[in-house]
């Protein structure tokens, strides 16, 4: 299953968050596709000083997905991971006449 995993942390908490996050892209059972971070304010309302982090992963379960959210915590950020559902570019209509039925 995929997901986007979101992962906020106060600029002074880089350098954890980042050896963190070095370990846990070999947790076994999760797959990190890509990885972006927010070069501005992703969204209204985020605390200033802050970095946004947005991994697009692969887990095969949530017991993978929770191994690398943990350490994540642990080093002084906040994850939220968000289930998302692949559709192949230009076959919307496709899809969700598929899931209509």
């Amino acid at each position: 299953m995929k997901f986007l995993v979101f992962t906020l942390f106060d600029d002074a908490k880089a350098a954890e968050v980042a050896q963190a996050a070095d370990k846990v892209v070999k947790t076994p059972g999760q797959k990190t596709i890509a990885q972006y971070v927010c070069q501005g304010m992703a969204f209204s309302g985020l605390p200033p000083n802050a970095t946004l982090a947005i991994a697009v992963v692969e887990a095969e379960s949530n017991e993978a997905l929770a191994a690398s959210q943990y350490p994540l915590a642990l080093a002084g950020a906040t994850t939220w991971a968000v289930p998302v559902l692949e559709m192949p570019v230009g076959r919307g209509a496709a899809i969700e006449k598929k899931y209509r039925k």
